[in-house]
């Protein structure tokens, strides 16, 4: 027999986007529960994105979880293009007034899981059979069954699915318009211990494939090399790896800093929306909803974006007795998500090479030149990096 529970709010999911919102409705006095079907390990170690807009540091210092992140966080002004053996730099600070900021989601991932077990807050990890049920009534259930076996099902008043592109969450909102593209390309991504020999992250366009050059501290880089969308990882030795960073970022006197690679993945390409986000009392957030390519740095700002608007309609409805942020919530972020995925995909048409297609070779060098060497492009490219139309906490 189940153990029956009630809460507010059931959270699928312990990402970026269900911990964060579940800490913003603590902080409005909110009762929530979190169910992850991984472990905390788990959770804590996958690599994600690194990069975060400047509305987003604001959001987790707001929500408390800022000591670290304003710590170990590294501040940059902007970013470097590189194409023709030129690298250029594009500064925001300059261009609009903002920064960005280079702290790994595995880390705000560490510091939310933190913060909600300080407060004794519940949270779930291997969790099993999780499912769903009742969501076009006033009191929709979370089902699952906890790591020591025992089954649970708890009445809520919502359900938020942060739960990701393959979690049970979206299958459940009918009528979804889906729009998607993959791309023919994929990113091989390394962690290594080697201390950046950049200070910006350099997006460099090269005619053997893109690379990224980031970093996740002053000690370990974060490199990545387009590769075919099917790769083999196996194929892949790490002094290969390096051989095409260096030949892919080489400049004259300028070198990549190798050190002993801890980290090797592969991740394809693509942008997906679907919407509405919202199905009677079920909101979906995060990748549950959209998922954009990695070259515009978008995914993780939209899932803490998603939290912070749908943490300000649940405690409108919930508090206040107020439907109208919450009827409007899948428009609201999806008109964010929409800017976000365009952005996306400019970066990551201009910087990727098609390989034999000189007439998309010559758009891509006609592009960078225009926004290296044009203000308002430049100004338009620094706007969308750093965070266009961020939501705030409160708001």
């Amino acid at each position: 027999m189940a153990v029956s529970s009630r809460t507010r709010v059931g959270i699928v999911g312990a990402g970026p986007a269900g911990l964060m919102l579940a800490q913003l409705l603590s902080l409005r006095g909110i009762d929530s529960i979190v169910i992850e079907n991984r472990s905390r390990e788990y959770c804590e170690a996958r690599q994600r994105a690194g990069m975060l807009e400047a509305g987003t540091v604001a959001a987790l210092r707001a929500a408390g979880a800022g000591k670290r992140l304003d710590a170990e966080g590294l501040e940059h002004d902007g970013i470097y293009l590189q194409f023709s053996g030129e690298r250029h730099h594009v500064n925001f600070r300059e261009l609009v007034g903002r920064t960005v900021t280079v702290y790994a989601q595995t880390e705000i991932v560490k510091d939310l899981i933190a913060a909600r077990l300080a407060a004794a807050a519940p949270i779930e990890f291997s969790a099993s059979q999780v499912s769903v049920s009742g969501v076009t009534t006033d009191a929709p259930v979370l089902s699952y069954v906890d790591a020591a076996g025992v089954a649970h099902e708890v009445t809520c008043d919502v359900i938020a699915g942060c739960d990701g592109f393959h979690g049970i969450s979206r299958p459940l909102v009918p009528g979804l318009s889906v729009y998607e593209r993959s791309y023919p390309y994929a990113w091989l991504g390394i962690l290594a211990d080697a201390a950046p020999s950049t200070d910006e992250l350099i997006y460099s366009r090269h005619e053997s494939g893109f690379a990224l050059y980031s970093m996740r501290s002053p000690d370990v880089s974060r490199l990545y090399l387009q590769v075919p969308a099917e790769e083999d990882l196996q194929a892949w030795s790490d002094d290969r790896i390096w051989a095409e960073l260096q030949k892919r970022f080489g400049l004259p006197g300028w070198s990549v800093s190798e050190g002993r690679i801890t980290d090797k993945s592969i991740t394809p390409m693509r942008s997906f929306v679907a919407g509405p986000m919202r199905h009677g009392r079920l909101f979906l957030a995060g990748d549950a909803a959209h998922i954009v390519p990695p070259c515009g740095a978008k995914g993780l700002n939209l899932a803490v974006g998603d939290a912070i608007v749908l943490a300000s309609a649940l405690s409108a409805l919930l508090v206040e007795g107020s439907p109208a942020l919450a009827d409007d919530y899948s428009d609201a972020c999806l008109r964010r998500v929409w800017r976000a995925t365009h952005f996306s995909y400019f970066m990551t048409s201009m910087m990727h090479v098609l390989p034999g297609d000189p007439f998309d070779d010559a758009i891509q060098r006609a592009q960078l030149r225009y926004v290296t060497s044009s203000h308002p492009a430049a100004t338009s490219l620094a706007e969308n990096y750093s965070g266009y139309d961020s939501p705030v906490v409160g708001g």
